[in-house]
């Protein structure tokens, strides 16, 4: 096909990263409108994967969206031999070799602000420019990012609420709208004879399933699909429900966010209309999706937040080091703290690979300020096990949780993890559902077991020390241990 008048490339290269879909995607559009073939890739980067373990949920996510996005791919341009080239190397090698390969004179990639990403990213450019190649990237993953949303000063925020107002400003129905991929698809290139293989299987990638069938979690657009329609029919709800981990209350959408199996601009319009129409639970997951976008403009402005804390005074406290404290973080890790609700969140990150957002704060909480653990091991901890990990919000959420980051709680409040239980779990259904030992206590009972008449736990079949542990620490004389522990911040401020 010849170069239309229009196309600035005769040939272009997409680069899917963390937005695997075909529909309302940035590099993809702009990569059909300015070149008049186009080709796509998916490179499984064995700088990431080697790191991980192998059977991991997030890999086999990835496989099972790659395979529909290649249905999509080759759906929209027409033609079999359409659809996704899938490479297994070192992706700032990979790409540059396969620009060469295809005679592609521009790669079109969507921004990734990790900073391992943005290395990555430097490398791929440099080898892509010794080539006379370009590398162009557009903002896909977030609605509004990096300095798009700034003060009157020009500069970034650091606390929620005015970002979240100035936010709701600066959006328009510009920001919120998709991008025409399917009147552009023609120009999908068909692969080169070398490319005509299929999205390869687990084994190949060197990994094995990890369960996603078993934990029935939706993968690619059309699962991210399914869940927002079930979500609409709740959302209305949202604002009250989110709180307790027993209801059907959250999206479960974090995960198509992550990777990009649904737009973030879909969401957000969706959210924004039912918002301007008075519906609560809508202006609610609103915020939370503001929050996400918070997160990742302060990745971007402040990047040292990847280790140290966003308030440098945080970086002073001294944390527990040492065997006990060791043990402590394998009680935390493995769900054995002594309280229910802790554990059985501990439990369902474990098994499922998801925590419910409340229970994050609660879990996290209990880290840092009654175990007294560095918030960076719990960070890390989330990083492997929860499917929808992002770098951006998790270390935003942790040192939310710590106090050490931006607009975090202050130092002093410390959530009890029991009245939190008997707050958002007051009948015990999440607890019951991962600590069955527990099952048959009481409701009361539930919240604290060493706290339970004996006849309780008896009747329930609990020995405490043996089904189920005795607490780690006393909430109580951890909540003064922290406020000693903090009391380097304090001092800081007051000078």
């Amino acid at each position: 096909m010849p170069p239309s008048p229009a196309s600035a490339y005769p040939c272009g290269l997409v680069w899917f990263r963390r937005d695997l879909r075909a529909e309302d995607h940035a590099a993809l559009y702009h990569a059909l409108t300015q070149c008049a073939q186009v080709h796509c890739v998916f490179v499984f980067d064995t700088d990431i994967l080697d790191t991980l373990p192998r059977a991991d949920r997030r890999v086999e996510f990835i496989r099972e969206s790659l395979v529909e996005l290649d249905a999509a791919l080759r759906n929209l341009c027409g033609h079999a031999q359409g659809g996704l080239i899938v490479r297994h190397a070192a992706a700032s090698e990979a790409v540059p070799a396969l620009a060469e390969e295809l005679g592609a004179q521009a790669v079109f990639a969507n921004h990734d602000d990790e900073p391992a990403a943005l290395e990555r990213d430097s490398q791929v450019r440099t080898r892509l420019a010794a080539a006379s190649r370009a590398f162009h990237t557009f903002k896909d993953h977030t609605v509004l990012e990096r300095s798009e949303v700034l003060t009157q000063s020009g500069s970034p925020y650091s606390v929620f609420t005015p970002y979240k107002n100035a936010w709701l400003k600066k959006v328009d129905a510009f920001q919120l709208s998709s991008y025409p991929v399917e009147r552009h698809a023609h120009r999908l290139a068909p692969r080169p004879p070398t490319c005509r293989h299929a999205v390869p299987d687990l084994a190949w990638l060197g990994f094995e399933p990890a369960g996603l069938a078993q934990l029935r979690i939706p993968t690619g657009a059309s699962g991210a699909r399914q869940l927002l329609k079930d979500f609409l029919g709740r959302i209305a709800r949202y604002d009250t429900a989110r709180d307790f981990p027993a209801i059907k209350g959250p999206s479960y959408l974090s995960v198509h966010l992550r990777f990009g199996t649904i737009s973030p601009r879909v969401l957000a319009r969706t959210a924004h209309g039912l918002m301007r129409e008075g519906n609560a639970g809508a202006t609610t997951w609103l915020s939370e999706l503001i929050w996400r976008d918070f997160y990742f403009q302060i990745l971007h402005h402040h990047p040292h937040v990847v280790g140290h804390s966003f308030k440098p005074a945080y970086d002073a406290i001294q944390w527990e080091t040492g065997p006990e404290a060791d043990a402590l973080f394998a009680a935390w890790c493995e769900g054995r703290t002594g309280y229910p609700l802790v554990d059985a969140a501990m439990a369902q990150i474990n098994q499922t690979g998801y925590m419910h957002n409340r229970l994050r704060m609660v879990v996290a909480s209990f880290l840092v300020k009654d175990l007294g653990l560095d918030w960076r091991r719990g960070e890390a901890y989330f990083a492997e096990h929860l499917n929808d990990f992002d770098l951006a919000a998790n270390n935003g959420g942790w040192q939310w949780a710590s106090s050490s980051g931006c607009d975090a709680q202050p130092y002093f409040r410390i959530f009890n993890p029991v009245s939190q239980s008997e707050k958002f779990d007051p009948e015990g259904k999440f607890i019951r559902r991962y600590l069955p030992q527990l099952a048959r206590l009481p409701d009361k009972a539930l919240h604290a077991p060493w706290l339970a008449r004996p006849l309780d736990l008896q009747e329930a079949g609990v020995h405490l020390g043996r089904d189920y542990p005795h607490p780690v620490v006393d909430h109580d004389a951890a909540r003064q241990r922290t406020l000693a522990r903090y009391a380097v911040v304090k001092a800081a401020h007051a000078d």
